[in-house]
């Protein structure tokens, strides 16, 4: 019962991944991305391929006779222990996929945001009011963004909300929400509370522009330095595979050892260190401004 519960609970708070907009049109929700059926599949079946040739090398070829071998356990052990891990790790490296590509599209849309801004602030300086800077904004904007980038949506969302007489604050405050970055809707907040108390709204524009690309420039120069360390990091993640499998190619009779017990047991230690290096190394290297 309380597994249910639990479970119940879990798909309660699944966000999904569009919602209606202030003006009855659907719009995407960032915080939540949702593969596709093929997409899932194929990744799934990457993540599958990958595990069951990790399983097979690592522990191929157990359980064989004295004379070395193969019994009817070793060909049914070689069958189960991939398949075994190559499921687990399609059903691990899922969500992981998810959250990836949920991240670049924020990433993605926070870089438009950043030109939007500056489009708005240009437009402000040269004397014309908020609606008419959004409007010229999307005309701007549709010269570097085709029509199925987000900005471009999502401008079409606030100007259509413009036409149908909702505030352009309540309209940012809901592209912020569902946007799920922190500078979008911190943003949004402020014009929300500078706009109906009459602040300068020029100025909080291209001060928050001149924020954001400031931090935008500094992510980037981290991401530059630590270009070198994310190749390492990658290689030295592949290179136990690699060492293993030329070992087992290049001296078979080497190899042997592996499907002794305790070749197994110096295996098994063995990646699990490899697996734990593997994820405190990629939080280390996982540094945001």
């Amino acid at each position: 019962m309380g597994i249910a519960m639990g479970k119940k609970k879990e798909k309660k708070e699944r966000e999904p991944q569009y919602r209606q907009s202030l003006t009855n049109m659907q719009v995407r929700n960032y915080r939540v991305y949702e593969m596709s059926p093929i997409e899932r599949i194929l990744v799934f079946l990457a993540a599958f391929a990958a595990g069951a040739f990790c399983g097979y090398l690592f522990y191929g070829g157990l359980a064989k006779d004295p004379y070395g071998n193969a019994t009817l356990l070793t060909y049914m052990l070689n069958l189960t222990i991939p398949s075994v891990v190559g499921i687990a790790a399609g059903f691990f490296f899922l969500p992981i996929w998810e959250k990836r590509q949920q991240e670049s599209r924020q990433s993605n849309l926070k870089k438009q945001f950043l030109d939007l801004l500056e489009s708005l602030s240009t437009s402000l300086l040269a004397g014309k009011n908020v609606n008419q800077s959004f409007r010229d904004a999307k005309r701007d904007l549709s010269i570097q963004y085709s029509a199925e980038s987000d900005i471009q949506k999502e401008l079409a969302v606030i100007l259509n909300g413009l036409d149908n007489n909702i505030s352009v604050e309540s309209l940012l405050l809901d592209f912020g929400k569902r946007s799920g970055v922190d500078d979008i809707e911190s943003f949004a907040n402020v014009f929300d509370t500078c706009y109906r108390k009459g602040g300068n709204i020029k100025e909080v524009i291209r001060n928050t522009s001149m924020i954001l690309e400031e931090k935008s420039r500094i992510q980037r120069e981290i991401e530059t330095k630590l270009a070198a360390n994310k190749n390492e990091q990658l290689i030295l993640s592949v290179m136990p595979v690699v060492l293993v499998a030329l070992i087992k190619v290049s001296n078979p009779d080497f190899a042997k050892n592996f499907a002794t017990p305790s070749g197994v047991l110096a295996s098994t230690f063995a990646i699990g260190c490899f697996v734990a290096a593997t994820v405190v190394s990629r939080k280390i290297l996982d540094i945001r401004v």
